[in-house]
């Protein structure tokens, strides 16, 4: 299987509402890159609705699609978390995390139609995000002599390199973010230079 070096997130947060038999459900969905971010989150929207009687959430994760949380907060087993994350899984999104808020409207909704809300819901913020395709970039730092400075930008420009972070000084470094499907070809191109230490920092 190819690597696939591009994914589908959502651009910033966004927010959709569904009601069913009086019961309120707010769908908040969030681009997020580490599971540490969903607990604040979950925290926010709790006080920002403290007579909610739900917080359910999923999270999907990785470039592969991989990594997932969900959280029925209460409900039914496999009626919200299961639902809000099915969804993501079919719209192919993934560093994303959503929490439905639900106020419970005094009738009992039953499984199926607890499923469909949750759901809904979540359909609904996702109808409001902006979808976007971000690549998968490995981040390099490189060390050289102030000398070979037109080396190094020759490269960056001819391969429309992102620059992160730069210190020029008789010593310079400069961190770069450079697309996976085309490191080999940059740091072919870098280690022809002598005198160079280019470090892997991580990809993202």
């Amino acid at each position: 299987m190819l690597f696939e070096d591009t994914y589908r997130t959502i651009e910033k947060p966004a927010e959709g509402l569904f009601r069913d038999r009086g019961s309120k459900f707010l769908g908040f969905a969030y681009p997020v890159q580490s599971e540490l971010e969903l607990k604040p989150i979950i925290a926010k929207l709790k006080s920002e609705h403290p007579k909610a009687n739900h917080h359910c959430s999923a999270l999907r994760l990785g470039i592969d699609r991989s990594v997932f949380r969900i959280n029925d907060d209460g409900e039914p087993s496999g009626t919200a978390g299961r639902p809000i994350l099915n969804i993501l899984l079919s719209r192919d999104l993934t560093n994303i995390a959503v929490v439905v808020v639900r106020y419970f409207g005094g009738t009992l909704l039953g499984v199926p139609g607890l499923i469909n809300a949750y759901k809904t819901a979540t359909e609904e913020a996702l109808n409001h995000a902006v979808v976007i395709e971000k690549t998968v970039n490995d981040f390099y730092t490189v060390h050289f002599d102030y000398l070979q400075m037109n080396d190094i930008m020759r490269i960056i420009k001819e391969d429309n390199l992102q620059i992160i972070s730069q210190n020029f000084d008789n010593e310079c470094s400069i961190q770069l973010s450079i697309r996976k499907t085309q490191v080999n070809q940059v740091l072919g191109k870098v280690n022809k230079l002598s005198g160079l230490n280019v470090k892997y920092d991580y990809s993202l």
